[in-house]
């Protein structure tokens, strides 16, 4: 039989002491969430006779995913990115802000900075004859349908090998990132080159968690997006390619099926042979509604840590070039 020592007013008044609940200095708020989650574990481990064993062995294994900076990529896989986006729809339909295209998951591989460009940008600083030509485009809309011109719209995805810039150094830094400020018409364009779909790497700390899930760690193709203007809610997004393998079946549960695009592949394409493509081209077209809001905090993108988000592009790409 298992030892059952939860409820015991010992470890009660344990839980309160690591909590800090009987010293004056720190958080409140910070002591409660402490408390709340420590004792979730604990009970855990008596509900589960989690053995010492066990315990040191998720201990080696947390101590992996920090060392490989995978706390990251397996937040996704365990459903926190997309439970905390429940949680902005759920506030949202309360405080009746309604309409927008659907937010999704960010994902931990932006990086700020991208370059800047008015209407049209292309993205494709490094060649990849593996991956199809893309014209991507769109139009940003308020939900009366007005177009909303000079809207901030920033993209990035990976390449045909499923490796993003900067994080793979093989790389130029800003390939396939830009940032493009919409027209008068609130329309958007970029040539780029069709992304690959991946998976987190084999054997590393979050490829072992899944596994032991009976789970995958595979994500379909798709774009990142920020999109953002003055008297609007900031939208979060990324767009799923329709006809991936795992379009509905992607293991960071950021599908959604408003934001599921069939690309239309064409043997030529008019305004990407004004820009050197004479070929076949895949269109993808991507149309954005964003929802008015009067609130300051909510036109701006949350606070998490981002790549050269905190310092200059410049120090951090000369320190990473090192690596």
């Amino acid at each position: 039989m298992s030892v059952k020592i939860f409820n015991t007013p010992e470890v009660q008044d344990f839980l309160k002491t690591v909590a800090g609940f009987d010293q004056a200095g720190g958080n409140d708020r910070g002591k409660q969430i402490i408390h709340r989650i420590l004792s979730d574990l604990y009970r855990t481990i008596d509900d589960f006779d989690i053995n010492a064993d066990e315990y040191w062995a998720t201990v080696s294994m947390l101590n992996a995913l920090g060392q490989a900076s995978q706390f990251g990529l397996l937040s996704p896989g365990l459903g926190f990115d997309h439970y905390v986006d429940m949680r902005m729809d759920a506030a949202d339909l309360e405080a009746q802000r309604t309409g927008g295209t659907p937010r999704t998951i960010e994902g931990p591989l932006y990086v700020a900075g991208a370059p800047e460009s008015q209407g049209f940008a292309r993205m494709d600083d490094d060649p990849d004859t593996a991956g199809d030509t893309m014209w991507l485009h769109g139009q940003v809309r308020d939900t009366a349908g007005n177009p909303i011109a000079g809207a901030k719209v920033e993209i990035w995805h990976c390449n045909s090998l499923g490796r993003y810039s900067f994080f793979d150094q093989s790389q130029t830094p800003y390939n396939l990132r830009r940032t493009i400020i919409a027209d008068k018409d609130g329309r958007y364009s970029a040539l780029s080159v069709i992304p690959s779909g991946y998976g987190v790497p084999e054997g590393a700390p979050t490829d072992q968690i899944l596994k032991m899930l009976g789970r995958h760690g595979e994500r379909p193709a798709h774009i990142h997006y920020f999109v953002s203007a003055p008297g609007q809610q900031h939208l979060t997004t990324q767009i799923n390619l329709a006809g991936d393998k795992y379009t509905y079946d992607d293991f960071a549960f950021a599908t959604r099926e408003e934001l599921v695009v069939e690309g239309q592949r064409l043997a030529q394409h008019a305004e990407a042979k004004k820009h050197g493509v004479d070929g076949p081209v895949t269109e993808v077209v991507f149309d954005i509604e964003l929802s008015p809001t009067d609130a300051d905090e909510l036109q701006e993108r949350h606070k998490r840590a981002r790549a050269l988000e905190s310092e200059s592009a410049e120090s951090q790409l000369a320190a990473t070039a090192t690596v």
